[in-house]
Parts: structure tokens; C-alpha cells; sequence
């Protein structure tokens, strides 16, 4: 679906910016907007700012091949 979106997990250190970016990117390719209206702008936002929460916790969770412990 979002074949531009950059794979975040490969990364050796993986900041909030690019954890953002993708969750921009991703909402932005479900919702059709680049940009959103000033009506939808919060929830866009809210959006952006859910994802990329749940996608730090993710990262910061996984259990990586031969890793001793987690992230």
C-alpha cells in the first residue's frame, strides 16, 4: 500500500523525526490528503501524532534476530 514509506526497523538508531515522517506519510496515503483542511487539520494531526506513538512502542519493543534483549 504505502511503497514509499522508509523501513524503519533495519536502522541501527531511529530517531522521533523519521518515526513521524513515516506516520505522516502513512496517514496521508489512508486519507487522501496531502495537505488537510483547516476542518480536518486536528484530527489529521491527532492522527499523525497516534501512529507514530504506537510505532515507537513497536520499535522500542521488538525483539531483534540474535539480540539478547529488546531494543
Amino acid at each position: 500500500m504505502c511503497r514509499s514509506i522508509k523501513t524503519l526497523r533495519s536502522e541501527e538508531v531511529i530517531d522521533d523525526e523519521e518515526v513521524r515522517a513515516a506516520a505522516l506519510q502513512f496517514v496521508r496515503k489512508v486519507s487522501g490528503y496531502r495537505k488537510p483542511s483547516r476542518a480536518n487539520e486536528n484530527v489529521f494531526q491527532g492522527a499523525v501524532d497516534e501512529i507514530a506513538t504506537s510505532t515507537r512502542k513497536m520499535l522500542d519493543s521488538l525483539v531483534m534476530a540474535g539480540a539478547a534483549q529488546s531494543r
